[in-house]
């Protein structure tokens, strides 16, 4: 399985930007999807965007229109871009890859992500 390492969280104050990178231990090329996810205090993991080996994009309504996802298969990594933070996207935020059809099987250790108010 890919090894994935997140960076880039922090604090940051509402309405801010904040950017994350997602590096894979080997090329990405050929893996079928990568997805970022989130996880706040109490609350289970919920998806925030998805970006298909074929570049399609997904995103979570909750996230529409702030936050942009893309990769650098030359670089081996995946992105999230995050703008207009509220409070409520604080979590730990983690990058995922999907290398055989069903769930995604490879997740990074996570990288916080505090927006104050």
């Amino acid at each position: 399985q890919v090894q994935l390492v997140e960076s880039g969280g922090g604090l940051v104050q509402a309405v801010g930007s904040l950017g994350l990178s997602c590096v894979a231990s080997r090329s990405i090329l050929r893996i079928r999807a990568m997805a970022w996810y989130r996880q706040a205090p109490g609350k289970q993991r919920e998806w925030v965007a998805t970006i298909t080996g074929g570049a399609d994009i997904a995103y979570a309504d909750s996230v529409k229109g702030r936050f942009t996802i893309s990769r650098d298969i030359a670089k081996n990594t995946m992105y999230l871009q995050m703008n207009g933070l509220k409070p409520e996207d604080t979590a730990i935020y983690f990058c995922a890859a999907q290398e055989t059809p069903g769930a995604f099987g490879s997740w990074g250790q996570g990288t916080q992500v505090t927006v104050s108010s």
